[in-house]
């Protein structure tokens, strides 16, 4: 059961991202001067008192026509609003009442939802009833006067919020597979994520960095939950203060992630930032997807260019599944979950020792590397964790172990194993 949705919204750089930070305990959302910094719906988990909730941090309301993302922004926030249990309606204390304030409260008491009004920025607890007297005008009920910066007021309109939405206990987590969907800007990432989800989850836009925040969404498919994290494009080197946030939420993403859909431009060769994104993937334990977007702007001349690209550059993740999809047509998206089911069951599998040690007596002992007399003997080995799989082997002499040797045993491994689309951690002691 799926934890009650409240939606914040209000017009842009009231605050909302803070007051997020400061209910979720968290600093999970990106917080910035420049207006518009969230564009789409971003959800965290949060509790009060016991009771959990799951925040929808969403764009500001900007009543401007005309420019596409604007107009996005509100669709995201009119979505949040239908989907969610209860709003709390943010404004500005400091300024005052602003006439897109009454647009926005116009449009909350249409919605009839369950609405509570905030007034932030009031750092002056005993100024609270002059600055908040002209908001009664918007028709929604008693303002709650806060300052999401300095944590006042936040637990009297907290306690009134879990008055009146459900209260629920948080979703197991044990069994929940994370996938962070990654790679660089503008390469299909967000319309990849809609098509997974069925829904228009996250803004798609042709302008490159649309998505700044990380973005989680939780599908039901084969009677399993899988959480998307959709995050923003990484960007090579040099980055202004805004885009190395976003490059911050990536590399978070990844560190949560068990699998990491690393997501290329088909209609372009494998680049040196694609090649980054995978070892920063692979680095941090995570199963990877490879997925090659934009199939239907490959002609027959470039395919070959493209697998040899793809061979030669991701030569180190060679254990990766490669699709070739197109979100924009929806083709190849339908076997997605086919590769996470199956990927999935290799990143959670774990051996028994006894097959470890069968896997062991096996092995080619000439392949072993020696020194004058003394090869490498394995004594036995055992598979120490899952998520990835990780293996301990003891040795006679650590001095005899080369790179070669690993990579001959994770082979070895893979053949005897599968472990599809996982890395492998191989480690040794001296017996």
């Amino acid at each position: 059961m799926t934890l009650p949705l409240v939606a914040l919204v209000g017009r842009p750089n009231v605050g909302k991202s803070t007051l997020i930070n400061r209910i979720a305990k968290t600093k999970d959302t990106i917080t910035h001067a420049m207006p518009g910094v969230t564009r789409d719906r971003n959800y965290v988990d949060a509790d009060w008192a016991g009771n959990y909730f799951t925040l929808i941090d969403t764009g500001g309301f900007e009543f401007r026509q005309g420019e596409p993302i604007t107009e996005a922004m509100v669709d995201q926030a009119k979505m949040a609003i239908e989907e969610a249990e209860a709003v709390l309606f943010l404004v500005d204390g400091k300024e005052g009442l602003n006439p897109l304030d009454s647009e926005v409260a116009m449009f909350l008491r249409k919605a009839k939802k369950k609405v509570l009004l905030l007034v932030n920025k009031v750092d002056n607890i005993a100024k609270a009833d002059v600055l908040i007297s002209e908001f009664y005008q918007l028709g929604l009920g008693e303002p709650y006067p806060i300052s999401a910066s300095h944590g006042l007021g936040i637990s009297e309109f907290l306690d009134k919020l879990i008055e009146i939405i459900p209260q629920r206990k948080p979703p197991a987590d044990e069994d929940l597979i994370n996938i962070a969907i990654v790679g660089k800007p503008n390469v299909g990432k967000s319309s990849i994520l809609n098509s997974l989800t069925g829904q228009k989850r996250a803004i798609v836009s042709e302008v490159a960095g649309t998505t700044r925040d990380s973005l989680d969404s939780l599908v039901e498919y084969n009677r399993r939950t899988w959480r998307f994290i959709d995050t923003a494009g990484i960007k090579r080197k040099k980055v202004e203060d805004l885009e190395y946030y976003g490059l911050v939420r990536s590399l978070k993403a990844l560190d949560r992630a068990d699998i990491a859909l690393l997501v290329i431009d088909a209609s372009d060769k494998v680049t040196e930032q694609d090649q980054k994104i995978a070892d920063m993937a692979a680095s941090r334990g995570c199963a990877i997807i490879v997925m090659l977007n934009k199939w239907d702007l490959v002609d027959e001349a470039q395919i070959e260019r493209l697998k040899d690209s793809v061979a030669r550059r991701l030569s180190f993740i060679n254990y990766a599944p490669l699709l070739d999809v197109s979100a924009l047509e929806g083709s190849g998206l339908e076997d997605i979950f086919d590769h996470l089911e199956e990927v999935s069951s290799q990143y959670l599998k774990k051996l028994k020792t006894s097959q470890v040690n069968d896997f062991i007596a096996g092995l080619e002992v000439e392949r072993f590397p020696s020194k004058g007399r003394s090869p490498v003997k394995l004594s036995y080995g055992s598979q120490v964790a899952a998520r990835p799989p990780k293996f301990i082997f003891f040795v006679n002499n650590l001095k005899l172990i080369t790179p070669s040797f690993r990579r001959f045993l994770e082979r070895k491994l893979r053949q005897a194993f599968d472990f599809i689309g996982c890395p492998v951690w191989i480690g040794f002691k001296q017996k």
